[in-house]
């Protein structure tokens, strides 16, 4: 850090970003805090060299080092989440979906997601998204009554569609997949499953999520969110998938380069590799545990407050809130709680009347501040802070003296 004080307007800001996550409480799930050992991996020398293609076929010189990490990262990721196959050169999540279509589909061919409204991704075949404008997409919803998956629902468009692949995996559910059911959906017709587990990667190597590895063919994730990585992206095959196609592992490596991106970037994948080996001790199995652990109490004491919990609760690591009852809506919850120093993010809710930039939900998680040390204790002051701020029964700022007094309490490790 004492190097880039040279440029005093960027290190400024950059004290200024410190202060603002050390003083205020992060509850968006999709965010979280990485050790300084990853951080140090992702600012070292190698994000000086190219290293287009892949190791021991490189079309640069000077690679022997970068072809160890990148086997390293490879190797770790493979015996983390129990693959044959893991390609680990994707910039981020997106990126790494895009390579999934590119690999299996031609442009025009069918592919079943969950609805971006309903808690899915962008990239599951959303219309705005190139998933949803260059391929014939069909998107399954939650149930109306229970907010649930209806698997009978979605074995009924996939027999009659007939897609080539089928995504499985959310943003915003609060609930497990069940993977076997979707399984036997696909096999049904003879799709391609696919896991996007970006938000659960780390409650699954954690032990407190139920794996897809044994029922899909083939896993994407970005490596930050539960994993508490840098942000980067990786592309499994599982042996269900070898099973289906031996060509599998080939066809993800030729979509990623040459066929979307040139060269990787060998310091994400190093710091990556730092994160794999942080994930598979004994203490990163207690974090994932308590993040779990968090997010229910914090449902509970949101439901002792009045709160609308979507399916009533969670069973990982997010919370998602029908705001309507509460006589508020997302976009001003959201701003009303950074007041606050209380970090969220508005979101739709399934069959949500209101529009996307200003829905009726508001969805929060506990990754980043079960990364501070945060227990159930915490959680229960958080849920009476949103209350607070929420049912404006204190202003904002009143609160924010309180949220700070709770973070010094759990200082960020840096």
């Amino acid at each position: 850090m004492a190097k880039i004080q040279k440029d005093k307007e960027i290190f400024s800001l950059i004290k200024k970003e410190e202060n603002r996550q050390n003083t205020t409480i992060e509850l968006i799930p999709s965010e979280n805090h990485c050790s300084s050992a990853v951080r140090e991996a992702l600012g070292s020398v190698l994000v000086d060299k190219y290293a287009e293609g892949y190791p021991g076929k490189r079309y640069y010189a000077g690679l022997e080092i970068y072809d160890k990490i990148e086997r390293l990262c490879q190797e770790r990721a493979k015996k983390l989440f129990k693959v044959p196959f893991a390609n680990v050169q994707p910039y981020s999540g997106s990126p790494a979906n895009q390579a999934v279509y590119f690999a299996l589909l031609k442009p025009g061919d069918k592919v079943m997601g969950m609805s971006l409204f309903h808690g899915g991704h962008l990239t599951h075949g959303w219309k705005v998204n190139f998933s949803g404008m260059y391929y014939k997409s069909i998107q399954y919803e939650v149930d109306r009554k229970t907010n649930l998956l209806n698997y009978s629902e979605i074995e009924r468009l996939a027999k009659k569609h007939k897609p080539k692949l089928i995504w499985a995996g959310a943003t915003a559910y609060p609930r497990f997949f069940d993977w076997k059911k979707l399984s036997k959906i696909a096999e049904k017709v003879n799709a391609y499953l696919a896991a996007d587990i970006s938000h659960i990667a780390g409650l699954i190597v954690g032990g407190v999520h139920p794996s897809p590895v044994p029922y899909v063919h083939i896993i994407t994730t970005t490596t930050h969110k539960t994993l508490r990585g840098p942000r980067g992206g990786m592309i499994m095959v599982t042996k269900k998938g070898l099973e289906k196609d031996k060509n599998l592992p080939e066809k993800i490596n030729k979509a990623v380069f040459p066929g979307l991106q040139g060269g990787p970037h060998e310091n994400q994948i190093a710091a990556i590799a730092v994160c794999l080996k942080e994930a598979s001790t004994t203490s990163f199995k207690k974090y994932a545990k308590k993040v779990v652990e968090n997010a229910k109490v914090l449902a509970q004491e949101l439901k002792k407050y009045g709160f609308n919990l979507i399916t009533g609760g969670t069973d990982n690591h997010l919370i998602l809130i029908d705001l309507r009852n509460k006589k508020i809506l997302g976009k001003e919850a959201q701003e009303r709680l950074e007041e606050a120093g209380i970090i969220t993010n508005k979101n739709t809710i399934p069959y949500d009347p209101n529009p996307p930039f200003n829905p009726s939900g508001l969805r929060i998680g506990t990754p980043a501040v079960t990364t501070r040390g945060m227990g159930k204790n915490e959680m229960k002051k958080i849920a009476k802070f949103i209350d607070q701020i929420l049912s404006k029964k204190f202003p904002p700022l009143k609160i924010k003296k309180e949220v700070i007094k709770l973070c010094k309490k759990f200082p960020l490790k840096r």
